[in-house]
């Protein structure tokens, strides 16, 4: 978590969900209306005009932003960073499972960002170990007192009971990188050793 929580870590160059000042530098910013109309919400078979709205969209120095900006506000019509409705499906199906850090630090660090379940989770139990007030997290999250409080609650329990079963991976487990780096922020799973299982044998 100390990589996400020292104030070393470099501004993000995410936007705010009401942020859409990369409007301004679209390609397709000079089109007219009923031009743009015609090659970014074409029919599914206009092919000649999927394959120009595709073109445009292939210079577009912003069409990442453009892309982001879809998933994060739910617009599954139209072309989006250089992507038809058909070809951006997929994206939507996966975005509510997202885990990304950079949101989470972005978050953080006060922006204003779309979050899932798991980065929400994952700030979370970043303002838990940092002592955030409940206040804060409120705020931070756009939510009334009571349900901050709670959350930091099922924060604290489940990071208690994260260092009462967790068990370090040893030297040598091929799949130690990998497995830190994407349960990052992420309770691990419960380890049944051997103690614990006696013990629960002995009170039954």
């Amino acid at each position: 978590m100390r990589h996400i929580t020292t104030n070393s870590t470099s501004a993000t160059s995410l936007r705010g969900i009401a942020d859409i000042s990369w409007h301004a530098r679209g390609a397709c910013r000079d089109l007219e209306a009923d031009e743009a109309d015609r090659l970014f919400f074409s029919a599914p078979r206009a092919h000649a005009d999927i394959a120009e709205a595709k073109s445009i969209c292939g210079t577009c120095p912003v069409r990442q932003d453009c892309f982001t900006h879809a998933l994060d506000n739910d617009i599954r019509w139209g072309m989006w960073g250089g992507l038809t409705e058909a070809e951006r499906r997929p994206w939507h199906a996966k975005v509510a499972k997202r885990l990304d850090y950079t949101r989470v630090r972005a978050a953080i660090m006060g922006r204003d960002v779309h979050l899932t379940a798991a980065e929400r989770d994952a700030v979370t139990r970043h303002a838990y170990v940092r002592g955030w007030a409940p206040e804060r997290l409120a705020y931070a999250f756009g939510i009334d007192l009571d349900h901050a409080r709670d959350l930091l609650r099922d924060a604290g329990h489940a990071i208690a009971d994260r260092d009462r079963y967790w068990t370090p991976p040893t030297e040598g487990d091929s799949d130690a990188a990998t497995t830190t780096e994407e349960t990052f922020c992420q309770v691990p799973s419960q380890a049944q050793t051997h103690g614990l299982i006696e013990a629960l044998k002995k009170a039954a």
